[in-house]
């Protein structure tokens, strides 16, 4: 039996070439469309009725998250390329081990839920292994500004080096005692870099999604005290920066018992549900909750690395940054964001577990759970405009003038 895909996958690897961003939805196929390039590369044809052998095919490389090495996913993918046929080895390995293969040459590297931003140990690795290989990233959300494309337009050979980027396309504002990027210039040329780079796959998808904001409560006279007295009420001692300040503020939101209420609630038209939280404090009230009999309680964080449970009746509970992405579920059509992340893109990742091409489900059930608080509405404004919330300037109000203290 051949290599089957779908029509908009076969379309994505005919215009895919070697140094592109393969740009997908999550949930969209796009490890077997990358596997499907790298195949198609060396002899192999796709949607064949007979599988079709490759001819010398390289070591292949496949550099993705610590989650989808141990969980397999990516061997999973490997069946109907038939890999074992040939003298090639295939390596998984996640992106904290990357440093490892910088030496590799002759070879071909996937590089999945691309990482490549920045000027750190990442980058740097990943660009002497563009040097000496062949290389295809992919990515759900590839960049938020121009600056995460540099380590890709570098690998390309667009630019010789960083500093030729910022020379042409950077102007910093004035009067900093650190560089902060005020605007970019020439983005005529950036856009069309870009656009080289980056292979949309044209992904209808099949599933029809809701997002539903649930408002809940939260206590009014001691969140105005809190932002007129800046003092924790929990440590017993003043706050003494925009992040303490915010922490706090989203800690008595957040703790509120209506949310909790809202949930339980939840859980009577929805029995299996994943819910994503930020804190160590919203785990705990998570834990104690009185769910109905019979509902199985697992987790993924930095604590517990539980797997979904099968039963009639879950919840999962992922926190945000540990498991937003790498994993996915086909069991349940129901997620609960008890609080808001701050990024938009993990806010993205987190949706997609439930949103795959092989889910059962039509209909799919996001509850965004907020109140009516000034800082829950304002990182609500900054996920709906595709942006993260920025601490320092939601509490700028707050800070003196020059100082930067907070009014005491």
């Amino acid at each position: 039996m051949g290599v089957s895909l779908y029509d908009y996958q076969e379309d994505a690897v005919n215009r895919m070439r070697d140094g592109c961003i393969l740009c997908g939805g999550v949930g969209s196929g796009k490890s077997r469309t990358a596997l499907a390039y790298f195949y198609t590369q060396y002899g192999g044809q796709i949607n064949t009725k007979n599988y079709v052998k490759m001819t010398s095919p390289p070591d292949l490389y496949v550099i993705t998250t610590a989650r989808k090495r141990d969980k397999l996913e990516w061997e999973g993918e490997f069946a109907p390329f038939r890999f074992s046929l040939y003298p090639m080895k295939v390596v998984v390995d996640s992106w904290n081990n990357i440093q490892k293969y910088g030496d590799i040459t002759d070879a071909f590297f996937i590089f999945d839920e691309q990482r490549v931003v920045g000027s750190g140990t990442w980058a740097k690795t990943f660009l002497k292994i563009a040097k000496r290989n062949r290389w295809i990233l992919l990515s759900a959300t590839p960049g938020d500004t121009w600056s995460d494309y540099i380590p890709v337009f570098l690998a390309n050979g667009y630019y010789k080096n960083r500093t030729e980027f910022v020379h042409e396309h950077i102007v910093y504002c004035a009067g900093m005692t650190f560089p902060k990027i005020d605007r970019y210039v020439n983005t005529n040329k950036l856009v069309r870099l870009r656009n080289s780079v980056l292979v949309n796959m044209d992904f209808e998808r099949q599933t029809i999604s809701t997002h539903d904001d649930v408002f809940v409560d939260y206590d009014m006279v001691i969140y105005k005290d809190i932002t007129k007295r800046r003092w924790d009420i929990w440590k017993n001692e003043p706050m003494t920066s925009a992040s303490d300040l915010c922490y706090g503020l989203r800690k008595l939101v957040n703790s509120d018992e209506s949310r909790q209420i809202a949930l339980l609630e939840l859980l009577e038209k929805h029995p299996k549900v994943i819910v994503f939280y930020n804190f160590d404090y919203e785990l705990d009230i998570l834990r104690s909750l009185g769910y109905p009999p019979g509902t199985e309680i697992a987790e993924w964080n930095g604590h517990r690395h539980q797997e979904i449970p099968s039963g009639d009746k879950f919840v999962y509970l992922v926190q945000y940054v540990a498991g937003c992405e790498g994993w996915n579920c086909i069991t349940t059509d129901t997620v609960v964001f008890y609080s808001q992340s701050y990024s938009f893109k993990v806010m993205t990742q987190a949706a997609g577990r439930i949103d795959r091409l092989n889910t059962p489900y039509k209909y799919l059930y996001y509850y965004h759970f907020k109140s009516r608080s000034s800082i829950d509405l304002a990182i609500s404004r900054a996920l709906a405009s595709k942006k993260n919330f920025n601490e320092g300037g939601f509490a700028n109000k707050y800070y003196k003038p020059r100082t930067g203290a907070l009014y005491t």
